[in-house]
């Protein structure tokens, strides 16, 4: 949303993959947040959320074996596609494959698209080693068999649709009932982290203490993993909000926290109530 020079890029790079996408999917909330692209990539838009872009996406998908999900700034090396590809049909039991992040921006003030290629161009060959097993699916780069996803009518909580605070980890463990998570070696990229376009500090601050207590509640998040994440971020988000980051509003973050945790207290784990922030 709001980030069409962005998405320029990412598309540029899906363009030079050694493995052509079957079909290139853009879900966007407006006419806005596309670039001029060409008949090849089809676009079409819902309300604003990841939770209902991505979900948009997988019925655009009907007819595909396997949907690769980026985020707009993510820049895949050019093996992507192919290596991911060839996960899938070498190991029939393989639900959902999650790239290996060579830079995170979203770690830091976020990295341009030319440190991005940079990054790729500058970055060993990938030691041959086999894929190794994840506990979910990394949102801005994961790939699904589309087969187990029908089959078991996995769609992404669009209770958490006004701020997609692990749903990847929600729908990707779902899928991944049914068979195995893996982190490829060979399907690499870099994540821009790009700050342009994200949402405000305080509802941030808020799903970063119901979302994972909701999942837990589901059963897609194990409690322990939900309890240390919330406390971990309500923890960093009160130490430097003395000093916050300039591309991070920490105080912003910490006063979420605090709204969510008054729900909890009061019982109210409600995703959705994000939206009234």
């Amino acid at each position: 949303m709001g980030r069409a020079p962005v998405l320029a890029e990412t598309l540029r790079e899906l363009a030079r993959q050694s493995r052509p996408a079957d079909r290139i999917l853009v879900c966007a909330t407006g006419a806005q947040d596309v670039p001029a692209v060409d008949a090849s990539v089809e676009v079409s838009f819902a309300p604003p959320g990841t939770s209902l872009q991505r979900n948009r996406l997988i019925e655009a998908a009907e007819d595909c074996d396997l949907l690769v999900f980026f985020d707009d700034d993510f820049i895949a090396e050019p093996a992507y596609l192919a290596a991911t590809a060839a996960a899938f049909l070498a190991d029939p039991g393989l639900v959902v494959s999650t790239g290996t992040v060579l830079a995170d921006g979203i770690k830091g003030p976020g990295i341009t698209a030319a440190a991005a290629r940079d990054i790729i161009a500058r970055a060993p060959a990938p030691a041959r080693a086999a894929p190794t097993p994840a506990y979910n699916g990394y949102g801005c780069n994961m790939a699904v068999r589309l087969e187990i996803v029908r089959a078991h009518g996995a769609r992404f909580d669009e209770a958490m649709r006004y701020y997609g605070w692990y749903e990847d980890i929600d729908f990707t463990r779902q899928v991944g009932r049914h068979g195995r998570i893996m982190t490829l070696p060979d399907a690499r990229g870099v994540h821009l982290g790009t700050k342009a376009g994200r949402g405000s500090g305080v509802r941030l601050g808020y799903a970063q203490v119901i979302n994972p207590i909701h999942l837990a509640r589901k059963g897609t998040f194990h409690w322990h993993l939900a309890l240390r994440s919330l406390s971990r971020h309500i923890a960093i988000n009160l130490v430097r909000s003395a000093w916050p980051e300039p591309w991070i509003d920490r105080r912003g973050r910490f006063r979420g926290n605090m709204i969510a945790l008054g729900d909890v207290l009061r019982g109210r784990i409600a995703p959705a109530r994000v939206g009234q922030l």
